[in-house]
């Protein structure tokens, strides 16, 4: 699959470039823009969709005077480069106008103020998750400044949106989200991704600790993993690119990601997008009823996380519970969740099928075109067809690549050097003068020939290693890891919904 040449901000039209009577014409209509989000198997790059947004001058000086004097809260991490990820659970947290974190991000450390006890040299500073709704919940106005009906979903604006602002090293553990699939805009400053696909899940090493609502985290710091302690990790395939400010990424469903700010200052603007139907039905019926199972489980693991972390200390939920988290924890309270959901679930079940004939009547034809036969559809699961009509999907999209649409494949770049990882960005994307990617893994060449057999030995020299005896008992982190593996969770959930469909 070729990709067209890098599109970078240095390179994408100005504001006004291919305007016709002062109206941009923009690379992909609103249709056209959400039939590829509803198709595309891989994140990708789109260009020259936001030049005409007023979102695109908020700079976070724009956005101070905009907020005049409104306190946000900042996570502090810092700058350091070892193996442990930096959850949110571990971060110190302050309360601060953009103003006071301009100027301490000037390198002017304050002897005062909330930034005074976070030396600018060894911090970072982070705004992240910020609902709209929440922050201009007095300008409403500015919601129409984020346009995302060009993306072919009408309505949807700023309302549904989140703004991010951070420093330099400023980042985002590794994570993937549970639900729908992510639309990011870059305003300011640039960011640096890693992401991964859902396939290497078992590489990520999941936990459920620090646990937030639909947000899957990874054990792992990926800009400076463990290899001796997370061996499979190196068989994970990093794909990796540099969003700068104009552009829009697409993630798409169960992609794990790791974001880090690579400017001084950078602000980004996203949007959860939920799964609806599309040309490509066959898919996204089964995407989302995955969507509805994926809820089912994500209540049994909140059931779970709550009652042995709360069993295990009632009086410290800051050490296990992320602070995004403000919702009740009580038993009580997420039963109540847990059977929506179920009921949720059954609820498609009963109207999907009615659907389903409706999508087969106004998508027949182009379904033969893509020489799939509609009637042979129920078969197609056990002899292979869901691969073909996978593959049809994935043409149909690649076909589009190009200087507008850039699709973020496999890199074959090194991981940056400990003291460089996240702090010092080049600014180069992870793709070819050319637009060419080559397929290797992140790892070194050493570890890519490692044989399974060695993989084997490194992980049982690990498990037999001399440790203290108190290092050695199993923790109730260690059995929610257990627990809550992916795995498990949707054979509950799967148990779950078998008994209670016996009642329907």
């Amino acid at each position: 699959m070729a990709a067209g040449p890098r599109a970078t901000a240095d390179t994408a039209p100005a504001a006004g470039a291919g305007e016709v009577e002062g109206e941009h014409i923009k690379p992909f209509t609103p249709e056209k823009a959400k039939e590829i989000i509803m198709s595309l198997q891989q994140p990708a790059i789109f260009c020259n969709m936001a030049v005409d947004w007023p979102a695109q001058h908020w700079t976070a000086e724009h956005l101070s005077e905009v907020l005049h004097g409104k306190q946000i809260r900042f996570r502090m991490g810092m700058k350091r480069t070892d193996t442990a990820p930096q959850f949110e659970t571990t971060c110190g947290y302050v309360e601060a106008t953009l103003e006071e974190f301009l100027t301490w991000n000037c390198d002017q450390s304050p002897l005062s103020g909330p930034f005074r006890d976070y030396d600018h040299s060894k911090f970072w500073a982070y705004a992240d998750y910020k609902y709209f709704v929440s922050l201009f919940d007095d300008k409403t106005d500015i919601f129409e400044g984020v346009i995302w009906s060009d993306f072919g979903f009408p309505g949807r604006n700023g309302r549904e949106s989140t703004l991010w602002i951070g420093s330099m090293g400023a980042h985002t553990p590794c994570h993937l989200d549970s639900y729908g699939c992510n639309l990011v805009f870059q305003v300011q400053g640039r960011k640096r991704w890693h992401l991964f696909p859902p396939e290497d899940t078992p590489f990520l090493y999941p936990t459920r600790i620090p646990y937030e609502e639909s947000s899957v985290f990874s054990k792992i710091n990926v800009v400076n993993p463990d290899l001796k302690r997370f061996p499979r990790f190196c068989k994970a395939r990093r794909h990796m690119v540099t969003l700068n400010p104009g552009q829009v990424l697409f993630v798409p469903r169960h992609w794990w990601h790791y974001v880090e700010s690579i400017d001084p200052v950078t602000v980004s603007i996203n949007s959860w997008i939920e799964l609806v139907y599309s040309w490509a039905f066959y898919l996204f019926l089964a995407a989302m009823e995955e969507d509805h199972q994926a809820r089912v489980e994500e209540a049994i693991t909140r059931i779970l996380v709550c009652a042995l972390k709360t069993a295990e200390d009632p009086h410290n939920t800051r050490a296990w519970l992320n602070p995004t988290e403000v919702e009740e924890t009580s038993h009580e309270v997420n039963c109540r969740y847990l059977n929506r959901a179920v009921s949720a679930l059954f609820d498609y079940y009963r109207t999907s099928k009615v659907v389903e004939i409706q999508a087969l009547r106004t998508n027949r034809e182009h379904m033969k075109k893509e020489g799939l036969n509609v009637h042979n559809h129920m078969e197609m699961e056990q002899t292979g067809g869901q691969d073909l009509s996978l593959g049809v999907v994935k043409q149909e999209a690649a076909s589009l690549f190009g200087p507008d649409l850039v699709p973020v494949i496999l890199t074959s770049e090194e991981l940056p050097s400990k003291t460089g990882s996240i702090f010092e960005g080049d600014g180069k994307d992870f793709v070819g003068e050319d637009g060419e990617h080559s397929g290797k893994l992140h790892c070194t060449k050493r570890q890519r020939m490692m044989s399974k057999s060695e993989d084997a030995s490194v992980e049982q020299n690990a498990s037999n290693s001399n440790v203290a005896p108190s290092q050695t008992l199993i923790s109730t982190d260690d059995l929610l890891d257990c627990l809550l593996n992916p795995q498990v969770t949707r054979i509950v959930a799967q148990l779950l919904i078998q008994g209670r469909s016996l009642w329907f």
